[in-house]
């Protein structure tokens, strides 16, 4: 199941009605830039590209200048197919007409292009379908958040990211508690990880990082 963030102005005509017949978490926002400050955590954009083209094109050149970094797949119709060009900086597109095979397909394609990029380290597995990792083979008995965490630093190996960006991210916009949060569950996902707890390195000043190479707490040492 994905996390799954519709961009759309229309409220009287879907813009994907298949969508609706299939198990993700959906949510739905109006085509502004702004719409993504509080949106909740996702793992993909869809944007409504069927009305107002000259808009929606320059709210996707927005979005990929401010370095999203969530696939964005544009919801077309076959008239707009011939306009589609590479200065749309989408990385894909949906007909309105699709239905629920086509559409699974390209979400699942475009969430395991973005992952494929990342590095994970050796030993470490993550089931998205199950909610449970396990490293070198042994599961690890986390909590849905310590889950939530450990994805979304496996998604973005050997980047640095902020603790405001991991609060945001897995927490949400909305989450009250404070950059503390992020910390605590750190410390608790290294002691669950055990030997393996230097794969989330410490950068100091600015957050945390999910390592490319695993090494044991000994060879850390």
């Amino acid at each position: 199941m994905a996390r799954i963030i519709v961009l759309s102005n229309d409220k009287s005509s879907p813009a994907l009605p298949a969508l609706a017949l299939m198990n993700h978490n959906i949510s739905y926002l109006p085509t502004e830039a702004s719409a993504l400050v509080n949106a909740p955590s996702h793992d993909l954009i869809l944007l409504d590209g069927r009305t107002d083209l000259s808009e929606i094109k320059s709210l996707a050149k927005l979005l990929h200048s401010a370095g999203r970094s969530r696939p964005l797949l544009l919801i077309c119709g076959e008239g707009m197919l011939t306009t589609l060009n590479a200065d749309w900086h989408v990385d894909d597109f949906i007909l309105s007409t699709a239905g629920p095979a086509e559409i699974e397909a390209r979400i699942r394609l475009a969430l395991e292009t973005t992952r494929s990029g990342s590095e994970v380290p050796q030993g470490l597995h993550i089931d998205e379908a199950s909610f449970s990792a396990k490293v070198n083979g042994k599961n690890l008995d986390l909590t849905f958040k310590e889950f939530e965490l450990l994805r979304y630093l496996a998604d973005h190996s050997g980047q640095v990211l902020t603790r405001e960006q991991l609060l945001s991210e897995v927490w949400g916009y909305d989450y009250f508690g404070g950059t503390r949060t992020v910390d605590v569950h750190i410390r608790r996902l290294r002691a669950k990880l055990g030997e393996m707890e230097s794969l989330i390195t410490t950068v100091r000043n600015v957050g945390y990082m999910l390592t490319r190479e695993s090494r044991s707490k000994s060879e850390a040492q």
